[in-house]
């Protein structure tokens, strides 16, 4: 059990490699983007990006996930590949039509305006293509080929980042340019991984199977309202912000809302190496108890972070560390107190994903529908009501709780359906030391000095948690 757990450590590490160098790039474009953009472009940019990502879901169709699980058990593999892949060029194309006809609506209704409708023509094509990127991405997980997925990932993203700087910063082409080298990186994403794809086409067309077409569309539907809804519960803020207190504040929001990519850093890095690694496991006699410790150490790491993030971020930001330019430009920092409730929301995200392995070994991938759907009534809601009265705060209030929503549904779920013997004791003990950090922080005045020690000394503590005290060894 030991060495299957350093094991999807060292898988977390590499695919983290590529995910840790990109979204670091990625997020070397925020200040970039605080610097050179005015608070209501950098909103047109968060909205339409948000509007991007919740169309992805339904491009996407939940195949990739419905690949992973049957080509993992399928004799056919190649089969299950073309199925996806052909499928989704089909699909995607007549969408991308049906959006590009109707672009100008679809602007005004998101509220970036009429004007932009060209940005709308150019998320089209950014939409297909990621998604033809994604089958072969997801046969590079399957296959545990971790180097070749991040060198892909970040290579696409080096492209994006010197893109958008000879776009944006030499040339001066507006926000346009932003889109345009989002293209451009995903169609390096498509080169790289034409041999990949390449492996599965040669030889000509299998012969179409009904019946797994079927059955892998049966299981995939539920991952688009599920994604939907999930996504929602991220990206719903932007256009609620953007009606009830306008682009400019989307634009400040958005530029804080960047930091949490640290902590998400840490989810997704997880999330690329456990789902693999549960369903190689999942027929162990001792899977139940290995999946057991990894939220444990899943949670006494992204506690860490959590904590990191959320006490120290803020004095970097405002520092002088670099002179007279900041991390984020100071016409932005009116949003620097969302940080800690977004760092919250996306560490229940990961205890979400974390549970993630009963409805997937179960089947019953049909509950995530309606536990996503529960955390975008969360969402919604709390945008509703919040952010009239205390403005973007109300934003990040919602995507804490939300979260906190789907990881409880879902928590509940899993037990019943799959239980696991969680260590209960050792989490509670994690948890009291969590909060004892913080608010030692809290009572300090917020001390750097204090809060640098508390922060040193929890993973002590935490290392005596998990091996000493609190529910099983």
């Amino acid at each position: 059990m030991g060495n299957d757990i350093v094991r999807l450590g060292k898988e977390t590490l590499i695919y983290g490699t590529s995910t840790v160098v990109a979204r670091l790039l990625n997020f070397c474009l925020v200040p970039f983007y605080t610097y050179y953009l005015a608070t209501a472009e950098y909103g047109v940019v968060a909205t339409l990006f948000a509007l991007i990502a919740l169309l992805n879901v339904i491009f996407l169709f939940g195949m990739d996930q419905s690949y992973l699980r049957f080509a993992s058990e399928a004799e056919n593999k190649r089969a299950v590949f073309q199925h996806c892949f052909y499928g989704l060029l089909i699909y995607g194309t007549l969408l991308g039509i049906l959006i590009h006809i109707f672009a100008k609506p679809l602007s005004i209704l998101s509220g970036i305006g009429a004007n932009h409708v060209q940005l709308m023509h150019l998320a089209v094509w950014i939409l297909i293509l990621d998604m033809l990127n994604m089958i072969p991405f997801t046969k590079l997980r399957l296959q545990r080929r971790a180097w070749y997925f991040a060198g892909v990932r970040t290579a696409s993203i080096v492209v994006n980042v010197l893109c958008n700087i000879l776009f944006v910063a030499v040339l001066k082409k507006g926000v346009a340019s932003i889109f345009w080298a989002n293209i451009f990186a995903s169609l390096t994403s498509l080169l790289l991984l034409s041999p990949v794809v390449w492996e599965e086409l040669r030889g000509g067309f299998v012969q179409y199977d009904k019946l797994l077409h079927k059955q892998m569309l049966k299981f995939a539907w539920p991952f688009v309202p599920s994604g939907l809804a999930s996504l929602l519960v991220s990206v719903i803020d932007k256009p609620i912000l953007v009606q009830l207190v306008g682009l400019s504040a989307v634009g400040i929001y958005q530029a804080n809302f960047k930091i949490g990519v640290f902590m998400m850093l840490v989810v997704s890095m997880f999330d690329q190496a456990w789902r693999p690694f549960f369903l190689a496991h999942a027929k162990e006699p001792n899977a139940r108890q290995l999946f057991a410790r990894v939220l444990t150490f899943f949670t006494a790491a992204s506690l860490w972070v959590l904590l990191g993030l959320a006490l120290l971020m803020p004095h970097i930001i405002q520092s002088n560390i670099f002179g007279n330019f900041h991390l984020i430009a100071p016409q932005y920092w009116g949003g620097l107190h969302v940080i800690p409730l977004v760092l919250l929301g996306y560490f229940f995200y990961g205890l979400y994903i974390n549970f993630m392995v009963g409805p997937v070994i179960t089947k019953k991938t049909r509950v995530l529908v309606w536990i996503t759907l529960l955390g975008a009534t969360v969402s919604i809601t709390t945008n509703i009501l919040l952010v009239p009265h205390i403005g973007i705060m109300g934003a990040g209030c919602a995507v804490a709780c939300s979260y906190f929503a789907m990881a409880t549904a879902l928590f509940i779920f899993t037990q019943k359906n799959y239980p696991l013997p969680y260590q209960y004791g050792k989490l509670l003990l994690l948890g009291l030391v969590g909060g004892g950090v913080a608010y030692g922080s809290y009572i300090s005045g917020g001390a750097l000095p204090v809060k640098i020690i508390l922060l040193c000394l929890y993973p002590a503590a935490a290392g005596l948690i998990i091996k000493n005290y609190g529910g099983q060894k």
